[in-house]
Protein backbone atom coordinates (compact mmCIF):
# COMPACT_ATOMS: atom_id res chain seq x y z
CA UNK A 1 0.00 0.00 0.00
CA UNK A 2 1.25 3.47 -0.92
CA UNK A 3 2.67 5.43 2.01
CA UNK A 4 0.74 8.57 2.88
CA UNK A 5 3.02 11.58 2.48
CA UNK A 6 0.54 14.48 2.26
CA UNK A 7 -1.65 16.14 4.88
CA UNK A 8 -4.39 18.75 4.48
CA UNK A 9 -4.78 21.23 7.33
CA UNK A 10 -7.93 23.36 6.93
CA UNK A 11 -7.30 26.70 8.70
CA UNK A 12 -9.74 29.07 7.00
CA UNK A 13 -12.10 29.60 9.97
CA UNK A 14 -12.62 33.04 11.52
CA UNK A 15 -11.93 32.03 15.14
CA UNK A 16 -14.90 34.02 16.45
CA UNK A 17 -14.78 32.28 19.85
CA UNK A 18 -11.46 34.01 20.53
CA UNK A 19 -12.40 37.55 19.54
CA UNK A 20 -10.98 40.13 19.97
CA UNK A 21 -7.67 38.21 20.10
CA UNK A 22 -8.31 36.85 16.59
CA UNK A 23 -9.38 40.13 15.02
CA UNK A 24 -5.97 40.58 13.39
CA UNK A 25 -4.33 37.15 13.77
CA UNK A 26 -5.41 33.57 13.00
CA UNK A 27 -6.58 31.55 15.99
CA UNK A 28 -4.19 28.81 14.84
CA UNK A 29 -1.31 31.18 15.60
CA UNK A 30 -2.30 31.76 19.21
CA UNK A 31 0.63 30.46 21.31
CA UNK A 32 0.47 27.45 23.59
CA UNK A 33 3.51 27.92 25.84
CA UNK A 34 6.12 28.86 23.20
CA UNK A 35 4.70 27.61 19.90
CA UNK A 36 1.58 28.48 17.94
CA UNK A 37 -1.08 25.79 18.16
CA UNK A 38 -0.77 24.93 14.47
CA UNK A 39 2.95 24.10 14.83
CA UNK A 40 2.17 21.27 17.25
CA UNK A 41 -0.12 19.74 14.62
CA UNK A 42 2.41 20.14 11.82
CA UNK A 43 5.14 18.56 13.94
CA UNK A 44 2.88 15.61 14.77
CA UNK A 45 2.14 15.04 11.08
CA UNK A 46 5.83 15.25 10.16
CA UNK A 47 6.78 12.81 12.93
CA UNK A 48 4.37 10.31 11.30
CA UNK A 49 6.15 10.54 7.95
CA UNK A 50 4.24 13.35 6.24
CA UNK A 51 6.42 15.22 3.73
CA UNK A 52 3.99 17.81 2.34
CA UNK A 53 1.58 20.01 4.29
CA UNK A 54 -1.29 21.62 2.37
CA UNK A 55 -2.94 24.48 4.23
CA UNK A 56 -6.44 25.52 3.19
CA UNK A 57 -6.46 29.17 4.16
CA UNK A 58 -8.77 32.16 3.97
CA UNK A 59 -8.60 35.89 4.30
CA UNK A 60 -6.41 37.06 7.19
CA UNK A 61 -4.31 33.88 7.42
CA UNK A 62 -1.06 35.28 6.02
CA UNK A 63 0.64 34.91 9.41
CA UNK A 64 0.52 31.12 9.01
CA UNK A 65 2.38 31.35 5.71
CA UNK A 66 4.96 33.69 7.23
CA UNK A 67 5.49 31.42 10.24
CA UNK A 68 6.41 28.40 8.12
CA UNK A 69 8.46 30.44 5.67
CA UNK A 70 12.15 31.34 5.93
CA UNK A 71 12.70 34.76 7.56
CA UNK A 72 15.91 36.32 6.26
CA UNK A 73 15.61 39.43 8.46
CA UNK A 74 15.04 37.53 11.70
CA UNK A 75 17.76 35.03 10.84
CA UNK A 76 20.25 37.85 10.21
CA UNK A 77 19.43 39.61 13.51
CA UNK A 78 19.77 36.41 15.54
CA UNK A 79 23.11 35.57 13.91
CA UNK A 80 24.42 39.08 14.62
CA UNK A 81 23.43 38.71 18.28
CA UNK A 82 25.07 35.26 18.42
CA UNK A 83 21.79 33.58 19.39
CA UNK A 84 22.69 30.48 17.46
CA UNK A 85 20.32 28.09 19.24
CA UNK A 86 17.40 30.33 18.32
CA UNK A 87 18.70 30.48 14.75
CA UNK A 88 18.63 26.71 14.60
CA UNK A 89 15.11 26.52 16.04
CA UNK A 90 13.67 29.18 13.73
CA UNK A 91 15.24 27.63 10.65
CA UNK A 92 13.89 24.21 11.64
CA UNK A 93 10.30 25.46 11.32
CA UNK A 94 10.61 26.24 7.63
CA UNK A 95 12.38 22.91 7.02
CA UNK A 96 9.75 20.70 8.63
CA UNK A 97 8.04 19.87 5.34
CA UNK A 98 7.13 21.16 1.91
CA UNK A 99 4.34 23.69 2.41
CA UNK A 100 1.56 24.52 -0.04
CA UNK A 101 -1.36 26.93 0.33
CA UNK A 102 -4.84 26.87 -1.18
CA UNK A 103 -7.48 29.55 -0.58
CA UNK A 104 -11.05 28.75 0.41
CA UNK A 105 -12.75 31.86 -1.00
CA UNK A 106 -15.96 31.51 1.01
CA UNK A 107 -16.72 29.70 4.30
CA UNK A 108 -18.85 26.97 2.77
CA UNK A 109 -18.11 24.11 5.16
CA UNK A 110 -15.30 21.74 6.08
CA UNK A 111 -16.07 19.51 3.11
CA UNK A 112 -15.76 22.48 0.77
CA UNK A 113 -12.38 23.35 2.33
CA UNK A 114 -11.11 19.85 1.58
CA UNK A 115 -12.54 19.93 -1.94
CA UNK A 116 -10.52 23.12 -2.55
CA UNK A 117 -7.33 21.08 -2.04
CA UNK A 118 -8.43 17.90 -3.81
CA UNK A 119 -6.57 18.79 -7.02
CA UNK A 120 -3.25 18.57 -5.11
CA UNK A 121 -3.96 15.02 -3.89
CA UNK A 122 -4.60 13.26 -7.21
CA UNK A 123 -5.32 9.57 -6.55
CA UNK A 124 -3.61 9.36 -3.14
CA UNK A 125 -4.99 8.82 0.35
CA UNK A 126 -4.38 11.83 2.57
CA UNK A 127 -4.13 12.69 6.26
CA UNK A 128 -6.47 15.50 7.38
CA UNK A 129 -5.89 17.39 10.64
CA UNK A 130 -8.04 20.30 11.74
CA UNK A 131 -6.40 23.10 13.70
CA UNK A 132 -8.30 22.68 16.98
CA UNK A 133 -7.04 19.20 17.85
CA UNK A 134 -3.89 18.63 19.89
CA UNK A 135 -2.96 15.49 21.82
CA UNK A 136 -0.75 14.85 24.80
CA UNK A 137 0.32 11.32 23.95
CA UNK A 138 3.39 9.09 23.83
CA UNK A 139 2.57 8.32 20.20
CA UNK A 140 1.01 11.18 18.27
CA UNK A 141 -2.47 10.79 16.79
CA UNK A 142 -1.13 11.07 13.22
CA UNK A 143 0.99 7.95 13.70
CA UNK A 144 -1.87 6.11 15.38
CA UNK A 145 -4.40 6.77 12.64
CA UNK A 146 -1.95 6.04 9.82
CA UNK A 147 -1.28 2.61 11.33
CA UNK A 148 -5.00 1.86 11.31
CA UNK A 149 -5.25 2.94 7.67
CA UNK A 150 -2.27 0.74 6.77
CA UNK A 151 -4.14 -2.24 8.22
CA UNK A 152 -7.52 -1.69 6.55
CA UNK A 153 -6.92 0.57 3.55
CA UNK A 154 -10.24 2.38 3.99
CA UNK A 155 -11.13 5.84 5.38
CA UNK A 156 -10.44 6.25 9.10
CA UNK A 157 -12.03 8.70 11.54
CA UNK A 158 -10.06 9.67 14.65
CA UNK A 159 -12.17 9.25 17.79
CA UNK A 160 -12.27 10.18 21.45
CA UNK A 161 -14.74 9.30 24.20
CA UNK A 162 -16.53 12.28 25.76
CA UNK A 163 -19.14 12.59 28.53
CA UNK A 164 -22.65 11.83 27.29
CA UNK A 165 -23.85 15.37 27.92
CA UNK A 166 -21.27 16.71 25.42
CA UNK A 167 -22.01 14.51 22.39
CA UNK A 168 -24.29 17.13 20.82
CA UNK A 169 -21.21 19.22 19.97
CA UNK A 170 -19.69 16.56 17.72
CA UNK A 171 -20.15 13.92 15.07
CA UNK A 172 -20.87 10.61 16.83
CA UNK A 173 -20.27 7.09 15.53
CA UNK A 174 -22.13 3.83 15.90
CA UNK A 175 -19.69 1.01 15.30
CA UNK A 176 -18.61 -2.55 15.93
CA UNK A 177 -15.28 -3.19 17.64
CA UNK A 178 -12.84 -4.96 15.31
CA UNK A 179 -9.65 -4.49 17.33
CA UNK A 180 -8.17 -2.63 20.25
CA UNK A 181 -9.85 0.81 20.22
CA UNK A 182 -10.73 0.23 16.55
CA UNK A 183 -14.26 0.15 15.12
CA UNK A 184 -15.98 -0.55 11.84
CA UNK A 185 -18.43 2.32 11.60
CA UNK A 186 -22.06 1.58 10.82
CA UNK A 187 -23.54 5.05 11.30
CA UNK A 188 -22.19 8.58 11.58
CA UNK A 189 -24.55 11.09 13.18
CA UNK A 190 -23.77 14.79 13.26
CA UNK A 191 -24.46 16.51 16.61
CA UNK A 192 -27.17 14.23 18.03
CA UNK A 193 -28.89 14.87 21.33
CA UNK A 194 -27.56 12.73 24.22
CA UNK A 195 -30.70 10.56 24.08
CA UNK A 196 -30.27 9.93 20.34
CA UNK A 197 -26.49 9.35 20.33
CA UNK A 198 -25.57 5.70 19.63
CA UNK A 199 -22.31 6.05 21.61
CA UNK A 200 -20.06 8.61 23.26
CA UNK A 201 -17.29 8.18 20.66
CA UNK A 202 -16.92 11.40 18.68
CA UNK A 203 -14.87 12.61 15.74
CA UNK A 204 -12.05 14.87 16.92
CA UNK A 205 -10.99 16.38 13.60
CA UNK A 206 -8.28 13.94 12.44
CA UNK A 207 -8.94 11.66 9.47
CA UNK A 208 -7.41 9.57 6.75
CA UNK A 209 -9.40 10.12 3.56
CA UNK A 210 -9.19 8.03 0.42
CA UNK A 211 -9.65 9.34 -3.13
CA UNK A 212 -13.20 8.00 -2.95
CA UNK A 213 -14.07 10.39 -0.12
CA UNK A 214 -12.61 13.34 -2.00
CA UNK A 215 -14.58 12.28 -5.07
CA UNK A 216 -17.79 12.39 -3.04
CA UNK A 217 -16.91 15.85 -1.78
CA UNK A 218 -16.21 17.24 -5.24
CA UNK A 219 -19.48 15.90 -6.70
CA UNK A 220 -21.97 16.26 -3.82
CA UNK A 221 -24.46 19.11 -3.69
CA UNK A 222 -24.30 21.42 -0.66
CA UNK A 223 -26.78 20.94 2.17
CA UNK A 224 -29.80 23.16 2.90
CA UNK A 225 -27.56 25.72 4.62
CA UNK A 226 -25.35 26.00 1.54
CA UNK A 227 -22.41 24.20 3.16
CA UNK A 228 -20.61 21.08 2.05
CA UNK A 229 -19.88 18.91 5.07
CA UNK A 230 -17.45 16.01 5.46
CA UNK A 231 -20.04 14.32 7.69
CA UNK A 232 -22.46 14.24 4.74
CA UNK A 233 -19.88 12.47 2.59
CA UNK A 234 -19.39 9.85 5.31
CA UNK A 235 -23.15 9.33 5.58
CA UNK A 236 -23.45 8.91 1.81
CA UNK A 237 -20.63 6.38 1.73
CA UNK A 238 -22.12 4.34 4.55
CA UNK A 239 -25.48 4.40 2.77
CA UNK A 240 -23.71 2.83 -0.22
CA UNK A 241 -22.11 0.15 2.01
CA UNK A 242 -18.62 1.61 1.69
CA UNK A 243 -16.40 0.69 4.68
CA UNK A 244 -15.23 3.36 7.13
CA UNK A 245 -13.22 2.69 10.29
CA UNK A 246 -12.75 4.59 13.52
CA UNK A 247 -9.66 4.75 15.73
CA UNK A 248 -10.01 5.86 19.34
CA UNK A 249 -6.74 7.60 20.15
CA UNK A 250 -4.51 6.81 23.10
CA UNK A 251 -3.58 9.95 24.98
CA UNK A 252 -5.27 13.08 26.27
CA UNK A 253 -7.27 15.11 23.77
CA UNK A 254 -6.52 18.82 24.06
CA UNK A 255 -9.37 20.50 22.21
CA UNK A 256 -8.28 24.10 21.64
CA UNK A 257 -11.51 25.22 19.98
CA UNK A 258 -12.74 27.40 22.85
CA UNK A 259 -11.16 29.65 25.49
CA UNK A 260 -11.42 27.31 28.47
CA UNK A 261 -10.08 24.30 26.56
CA UNK A 262 -7.26 26.44 25.19
CA UNK A 263 -6.22 27.50 28.69
CA UNK A 264 -6.38 23.88 29.89
CA UNK A 265 -4.14 22.80 26.99
CA UNK A 266 -1.67 25.58 27.80
CA UNK A 267 -1.47 24.52 31.44
CA UNK A 268 -1.11 20.82 30.64
CA UNK A 269 1.66 21.35 28.10
CA UNK A 270 3.21 24.10 30.23
CA UNK A 271 3.60 21.70 33.13
CA UNK A 272 5.56 19.38 30.82
CA UNK A 273 7.80 22.15 29.52
CA UNK A 274 11.36 21.83 30.86
CA UNK A 275 11.88 25.59 31.03
CA UNK A 276 8.75 26.67 32.89
CA UNK A 277 7.15 23.44 34.14
CA UNK A 278 8.59 23.35 37.69
CA UNK A 279 7.86 27.02 38.38
CA UNK A 280 4.38 26.76 36.86
CA UNK A 281 3.63 23.85 39.18
CA UNK A 282 4.75 25.90 42.17
CA UNK A 283 2.59 28.82 41.06
CA UNK A 284 -0.51 26.66 40.67
CA UNK A 285 -0.04 25.35 44.20
CA UNK A 286 -0.08 28.92 45.54
CA UNK A 287 -3.45 29.70 44.01
CA UNK A 288 -6.41 29.95 46.32
CA UNK A 289 -8.99 27.72 44.65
Amino acid sequence: MRQITKAILPVAGFGTRFLPATKAQPKEMLPIVDKPAIQYIVEDAVSAGIKEIIFVTGRGKRAIEDHFDYSFELDKILVEKNKLELVKEVRRISELAKFSYVRQPLPLGDGHALACAAHLIYDEPVLVMFGDTLYDAKEGPASQILKTFAKYGDPVIGLSAVPRNEVSKFGVIDGVAVGERTYEIKRFIEKPSPSEAPSNLVAVGIYVLTPEVLSWLTTMKPGPNGELRLADAFQQMLAHDRPIYGQEFNGTWLDTGDKLSFIKATIQLGLKNEEIGPELKKFIRTLSL
